[in-house]
């Protein structure tokens, strides 16, 4: 049953008051939903600007994307003529590690859900670099154009059998996805809509490096979707698409689940302001923006209301920690996860939320931050070392290290029970017994990445 909660109120800019103030809390909220977590620069820069200024650096990026792009490119050109797709992945977790505009990231990587299109069918590293290039062009711009676009990408093409497609002949995987999972959701077309309509995307053909419209192939005949009647194209047929009542509510709904909550089943009244706002111009960005600077962004029911994914969880503790890897390694244990970037298990995508979490995954979660926190893992070994960390930081006592890898990865916000938990196993680390061959730091920077450790298992780390 869905919550009642007042539209008005909920879609208002969010402004700080003594019941919901602007701390850390809510930066470290903010940069959890729109980037992959934050340094701890970032979260004592975003609490001094104010939530405006915040989320308009998130919207913007920051400087250097264009350098950043261009250092980039001649690893993915390498890829495409090795057709890598260990690398092909390793690439892109780059690009969400290091970005400057880690938001844009974070979009693609939704819009890569929506569009779910896997190269365990595509088997073409170049194709899969174009539809990521096409997502993040669109990130976030027009809705419209993206969905335009898609109708003839080639990986896409591979993916629902466009390329096959012919006069006499058409494939009706595109025309249903675009219906039931691109625009509308199910119930908002017939059969013989999605068979009228896959006739218009047929004609299509794809080489080794590109896509080609062969107009014999294409039927030039009268069809009759959603109600229109013509002689149509693919943009009419996403024209209609878009068109139709459904549409903005579907999307809405959709990136209200991804920034928003996961547990709140948002209305239709709820999501009317929005929709009735994004269908003027189908404008993607001004929704994001609308979404993130709202009350009910920075409200209670929307704090930790959704799960981490697998990328999420692992590049949040990377960023916190401030270190550079090698990302060939996390494509296996983010496999491991459950979420393998580039190929999702199905045209539906990761169901995310609860499916996300159970014992081995949870079990796996655990065996990566270790892996991150101890300086001995073989695949990470000491790029990433909370001791280091903590010592930049000026951050020496038991208390201090407690309080600073809590601040930094859970924003001071776990029960009073937790805080005294992680900092009794700090005292007691103290007598440990160290092995002869260790320096008095040596044991005190190994208490130090146990204790970043213990914070990364804690319940709360797991959610969003």
């Amino acid at each position: 049953m869905a919550e009642k909660i007042d539209p008005k109120w909920a879609w208002e800019a969010y402004r700080p008051s003594v019941q919901a103030p602007w701390d850390v809390r809510r930066v470290g909220h903010l940069y959890r939903r729109a980037a992959f977590g934050a340094t701890l620069a970032e979260l004592e820069a975003g609490v001094k600007l104010g939530p405006e200024k915040t989320l308009r650096s998130l919207l913007e990026g920051g400087p250097g994307l264009p350098e950043f792009d261009r250092s980039m490119a001649p690893l993915a050109e390498a890829i495409v003529r090795s057709n890598d797709s260990l690398n092909l992945r390793a690439w892109w977790l780059s690009r969400m590690l290091y970005s400057p505009h880690p938001l844009q990231e974070k979009l693609t990587l939704f819009w890569h859900n929506h569009f779910a299109t896997s190269n365990a069918k595509v088997n073409s590293a170049r194709f899969m670099l174009v539809q990521y290039s096409l997502l993040r062009q669109h990130a976030l711009g027009n809705f419209a154009a993206l969905l335009r676009a898609m109708s003839s990408d080639p990986a896409m093409l591979i993916w629902l059998d466009g390329r096959g497609s012919k006069k006499g002949n058409p494939n009706e995987n595109y025309a249903r996805e675009l219906m039931e999972l691109f625009s509308l959701g199910i119930g908002h077309y017939t059969e013989k809509d999605i068979r009228e309509a896959a006739r218009a995307f047929t004609g299509w053909e794809v080489g080794a490096n590109s896509t080609r419209f062969d107009p014999r192939q294409f039927d030039s005949g009268e069809k009759t979707v959603l109600g229109q009647k013509g002689n149509w194209k693919p943009d009419d047929i996403v024209r209609i698409c878009l068109e139709q009542p459904a549409c903005p509510y579907f999307i809405c709904g959709k990136l209200f689940r991804f920034l928003v909550s996961e547990t709140l089943t948002p209305s239709r009244e709820l999501l009317e302001p929005l929709a009735e706002e994004f269908k003027q111009k189908y404008d993607f960005g001004a929704l994001v923006y609308r979404m993130l600077s709202s009350n009910l962004f920075f409200s209670e029911q929307a704090y930790r209301a959704k799960v981490k994914s697998p990328v999420e969880f692992a590049l949040g503790i990377v960023r916190g920690l401030e270190g550079r890897i090698g990302t060939r390694n996390l494509v296996p244990a983010l496999e491991q996860l459950g979420q393998n970037v580039f190929y999702p298990p199905s045209v539906k995508g990761w169901d995310g939320g609860q499916t996300w979490l159970n014992g081995q995954t949870l079990l796996y979660r655990q065996n990566l931050a270790l892996a991150f926190t101890s300086t001995e893992d073989p695949q990470f070994g000491t790029r990433l070392d909370p001791a280091r960390l903590a010592r930049q930081h000026g951050v020496t006592t038991e208390e201090a290290q407690v309080a600073f890898f809590l601040r930094l990865f859970l924003q001071d916000d776990v029960p009073t029970e937790s805080k005294q938990s992680l900092l009794d196993y700090a005292r007691k680390a103290q007598t440990n017994k160290k092995p002869v061959y260790w320096t008095d730091q040596d044991a005190a920077d190994q208490r130090v990445r146990s204790l970043c450790y213990l914070v990364l298992t804690l319940p709360e780390f797991q959610l969003n």
